[in-house]
C-alpha cells in the first residue's frame, strides 16, 4: 500500500513539474479542495462513530458536547480549506482585495469557537430541564435564565475579541460604552426597565414557565409560555398569546393559582320557609357528608356548615370548605358531586329549595259588585 501511494505521489510530482508555471497554483487548488471534502468526510464517519459510542452511555453530557461541536467543527474544516485556497489564490493574484483574508481568517475561528459554546450552553439548558437518575429536573424558567446568560456571554466576549482582532481598542470600547451608558439609559430606559422587570422575575420567581397567572390590576390570565429579557408571552384560555412587558409586572398584583394547595366551595343554598324545622337536621347532615368524603380536605383547612341568613324568600345556609385537588377540571367534577348530594339531602328531609316567591296578604274578603246602575 505504502509503495502504492509512493508510485503515485512520484506521478503527480512529475505532472505538477510537467505543468507550465502558470498553471501550477490551479493544481494546488484542486488539492486543497480534495484535501477539505477528504477531511471533511473523515470528522463525519468519526463523528459518527463516536455518536454511536455515546448513545450507549448513561451520560447525558458527553452527547450533549458532541452535538454542540459537530456542526461547528464542520464549517471550520470548509472555512479553512477555503482560505487555503484563497491563501494559493492571493499569491499567484495582484488583487488587493485579498489583503482581508487573514482578518476574516481570524474572525471566522472566533465566530465558530462562539457558534460552538452558543450550541453548547442551549444543551446545557435542555439538560437541566429533563430528569436524571440522579437528579431532579430543574424548572424551565430558571434552566432559561442560566442558558440565555451564557449566551449573551458567549456573544460578548466573542464581539470583544472580535474587535481586538481588528485592531481596536477594547479598552477605548469600554470606555467608550461607559460614556454613552448614560445617553442609551435615558433613550432606551424602557427597554432596560423590562431588562431589571425580567431579573425581578427570575431572582424572586412569582411564576414561572407553565403556571397559570391572573392579575385582578390588569386583564392579565392565562398560562405562562415564554419570560424573556422584554416581554413574557402568557396564552390567554381563549388560546390567544398576551405579550406582557415585564416592567409591568413591577406595578401590578400577580395571583397564581398553579401554587394553591386547595381550592375552595364557597355555596349559599336556600330552603323554604315552611321547612324551617328540618334547617339544623339538614345543615348537620350536610356537614357529615362533607367530613366522609375522600376529597375534601378537613385536617389543614375549615369546613362549615352553617344557617346563615333569613332571605326574602329562603331560609340560607351556606357550604364553606376545600377539595384536596387544585386541578380545575377535577375540582369542578368535586364540586358538582357535592351540591347534587346536598340537593339529595334537602329532599331526603322531605324539604325543598326555595325560589323567589311573592305572599299577598288580604285583611278582609273581596266581595265582587255589579255595577251600581245594573243592580237597581
Amino acid at each position: 500500500m505504502d509503495a502504492r501511494l509512493n508510485e503515485w505521489l512520484e506521478q503527480a510530482s512529475s505532472l505538477y513539474g510537467m505543468l507550465p508555471k502558470e498553471y501550477a497554483w490551479v493544481i494546488q487548488l484542486f488539492i486543497v479542495v480534495l484535501l477539505t471534502l477528504t477531511l471533511n468526510y473523515i470528522a463525519k464517519r468519526f463523528f459518527d462513530r463516536l455518536a454511536q459510542r455515546f448513545e450507549r452511555t448513561k451520560n447525558q453530557w458527553d452527547d450533549t458536547l458532541l452535538d454542540a461541536a459537530r456542526k461547528p467543527l464542520g464549517m471550520l474544516i470548509w472555512l479553512v480549506g477555503l482560505f487555503w485556497a484563497m491563501d494559493i489564490v492571493r499569491a499567484n493574484s495582484d488583487v488587493d482585495l485579498f489583503d482581508a483574508v487573514e482578518p476574516v481568517r481570524r474572525i471566522a475561528v472566533i465566530a465558530m469557537m462562539a457558534w460552538f459554546m452558543i450550541r453548547l450552553a442551549a444543551g446545557l439548558e435542555q439538560q437541566l430541564m429533563e430528569p436524571g437518575p440522579k437528579r431532579r429536573p430543574m424548572d424551565a424558567t430558571t434552566a432559561q435564565a442560566v442558558g440565555k446568560l451564557l449566551k449573551a456571554s458567549v456573544l460578548i466576549t466573542a464581539l470583544l475579541v472580535m474587535l481586538q482582532t481588528l485592531g481596536f481598542s477594547v479598552s477605548g470600547v469600554l470606555a467608550f460604552g461607559g460614556v454613552g451608558g448614560i445617553a442609551v439609559g435615558f433613550a432606551a430606559r424602557d427597554l432596560l426597565a423590562n431588562f431589571f422587570g425580567a431579573l425581578m422575575i427570575y431572582l424572586d420567581r412569582p411564576f414561572k414557565v407553565g403556571d397559570w397567572v391572573r392579575s385582578p390590576d390588569k386583564n392579565i390570565e392565562g398560562t405562562v409560555e415564554e419570560i424573556g429579557w422584554r416581554l413574557t408571552r402568557v396564552r390567554t384560555f381563549d388560546q390567544r398569546p398576551l405579550y406582557v412587558p415585564n416592567a409591568t409586572f413591577a406595578s401590578i398584583s400577580v395571583e397564581n393559582p398553579s401554587r394553591m394547595f386547595n381550592r375552595r366551595i364557597y355555596e349559599t343554598v336556600g330552603i323554604r320557609y315552611q321547612d324551617a324545622e328540618q334547617m339544623a337536621s339538614i345543615v348537620e347532615a350536610v356537614k357529615q357528608m362533607l367530613i366522609e368524603h375522600d376529597q375534601i380536605e378537613t385536617d389543614n383547612q375549615v369546613l362549615i356548615v352553617s344557617f346563615d341568613n333569613y332571605g326574602p324568600s329562603s331560609l340560607d345556609f351556606f357550604v364553606y370548605t376545600f377539595t384536596k385537588t387544585i386541578n380545575w377540571v377535577r375540582f369542578h367534577e368535586i364540586k358538582q358531586e357535592i351540591l347534587l348530594k346536598v340537593y339529595e339531602i334537602i329532599r331526603d328531609h322531605g324539604a325543598d329549595i326555595a325560589f323567589p316567591t311573592s305572599t299577598l296578604h288580604l285583611p278582609d274578603p273581596i266581595q265582587i259588585y255589579k255595577d251600581q246602575a245594573e243592580h237597581e
